[in-house]
């Protein structure tokens, strides 16, 4: 898994990333991920979504491409820095999906997701080492691909 992001969060109603602390009475204790690297409460009433466990809908209608491989994909075409923006025409957005996600869903998958998945690449590419996978998880996924 080149980038780790079990330990990070996307918090509905606030923008950005968020690194998880430690839970916490009323919530869960975050620090963000930008300049300010600013610790703050999310409530418990706020939805918390991991993006370890966040997935892009596929043409296949029962499988999710996780967001981890499509972070891969996205290393291995471009590195970190991204030929596009949240600020991208619609259709830029999409050839770049399908670029790194060809089997990308292209109704279930809106523009404003991918607007959502190239800001997450940029804020977790900047703060984040990318970590080459190891010869386990390479012949791990090698087996995964032939099954």
């Amino acid at each position: 898994m080149p980038y780790d992001l079990k330990e990070l969060a996307a918090i509905s109603g606030q923008s950005g990333l968020f690194r998880l602390l430690k839970p916490a009475r009323h919530g869960v204790l975050v620090e963000s991920l930008d300049e300010k690297a600013a610790r703050s409460l999310a409530p418990a009433s706020n939805k918390v979504s991991l993006l370890s466990e966040i997935g892009i809908y596929t043409q296949d209608s029962d499988e999710t491409a996780p967001l981890t491989e499509v972070f891969e994909n996205i290393y291995q075409n471009h590195g970190a820095s991204l030929p596009v923006t949240s600020k991208s025409s619609e259709s830029e957005l999409r050839e770049f999906l399908a670029e790194v996600l060809p089997n990308y869903d292209r109704d279930r998958v809106y523009t404003s997701d991918i607007k959502k998945l190239v800001t997450w690449y940029s804020i977790v590419s900047q703060r984040l080492p990318y970590q080459e996978a190891t010869a386990e998880e390479a012949s791990a996924e090698k087996a995964d691909d032939a099954a």
